[in-house]
């Protein structure tokens, strides 16, 4: 066990993910959703998240590099078990080895895999990776180049899909259906996350789902139909008096307009609570924000707690939880919720609950 389990917790509830897994399947009828457990599963475990998955049904997994793919394959066995970030030479081996599939978005990637199955990815206007147009004609004009690969499904990923009024979604979705047009007939992947909310005319055979399985609002401005996954708490190492005119933090760039009580939490941008929520932040107490006052540090974070009598020494503060989402916090800092969990530290106490 941690030698900080009594300094910052995060816990993960389990049975919430499978919630919000079996929410997206409920709005996307038209085939299942893959689960998406990247940056180790967007900073929460990828391991006990796909484990949780994979005994609720969940059959079809992507991550983004290879060590992710190793990291996890064991708990989840006869799963398809997808890296998106593409073929990098040399680990062919270890894709068969493993029974991993790549995500393929080149001409060179197609022509080094010697596996017999794959997912084609096709950029219909993302332009980082999968086959940029001139090479999806070179494959339409010569399906041979594919030799005895089988297309398990063809993808592609949405660039403004939180934003249903962007007319980058239709036009991707009538993009991808003329690249699917040019290539083999095969199962199709178009809809992440927030795709999964636009309509049944961006369903496809397989969505893949990932932020919103972590509990971050996929259809922002509306009421989040997600379930809240993660709770961060952290102790309250400190209570000091400070009298009007004192500064607080580094670079003095908050002083006390008055008596003030100071709160110092055990949590700073060392743990993944970014610097830029300095003077922007809070915490929550019995449901009650508190304000975060001076500038974060890499251990410690301190508070204005002179309204709040119950906090002392050895209290806990939310940082993020049923009063505090990933989404609040990422408005706070002024970065997404993505973030927000991916940064989460190492020196957190990971607790997994199931039920």
């Amino acid at each position: 066990m941690s030698s900080d389990t009594g300094r910052a917790i995060l816990e993960v509830d389990l049975a919430a993910v499978v919630a919000n897994w079996r929410t997206l399947r409920a709005h996307h009828p038209s085939g299942p959703v893959a689960a998406v457990l990247k940056a180790d599963g967007y900073g929460l475990g990828a391991r006990p998240v796909a484990e949780a998955l994979h005994s609720a049904g969940c059959r079809h997994f992507f991550v983004a590099y290879l060590s992710e793919a190793l990291a996890v394959r064991e708990v989840i066995p006869g799963a398809m078990l997808a890296v998106l970030s593409g073929l990098v030479p040399g680990e062919e081996n270890a894709y068969l080895a493993h029974d991993l599939t790549p995500v393929l978005g080149s001409l060179d990637e197609i022509a080094r895999w010697g596996g017999r199955e794959a997912i084609l990815h096709v950029d219909t206007g993302m332009s980082r990776l999968g086959l940029d147009a001139r090479e999806l004609a070179v494959l339409a004009q010569d399906h041979g180049r594919l030799g005895r690969l089988t297309i398990r499904y063809v993808m592609s990923h949405l660039v403004s899909s939180e934003l249903p009024d962007d007319p980058l979604n239709r036009m991707q979705r009538e993009r991808f259906a003329a690249a699917r047009a040019m290539l083999p007939p095969a199962p199709g992947s178009l809809a992440n996350s927030s795709g999964i909310f636009l309509g049944p005319e961006f369903g496809s055979d397989l969505a893949r789902a990932g932020a919103a399985l972590y509990g971050i609002n996929p259809i922002p401005g509306r009421p989040n139909p997600m379930r809240g996954v993660a709770r961060l708490a952290v102790r309250v190492l400190a209570v000091r008096d400070v009298p009007a005119g004192a500064s607080v933090g580094y670079n003095a760039t908050w002083i006390a307009p008055r008596p003030t009580r100071i709160a110092t939490a055990a949590m700073g941008y060392a743990d993944g609570f970014h610097r830029s929520l300095s003077g922007r932040g809070a915490a929550c107490f019995d449901g009650t924000p508190i304000a975060l006052v001076g500038r974060i540090s890499m251990d410690l974070t301190t508070f204005d707690v002179t309204d709040h009598p119950g906090v002392q020494p050895g209290c806990w503060l939310e940082l993020m939880g049923p009063h505090l989402s990933p989404d609040d916090v990422a408005a706070a800092s002024g970065t997404n919720g993505y973030e927000v969990l991916t940064s989460l530290g190492r020196r957190l106490h990971r607790v997994y609950r199931s039920a």
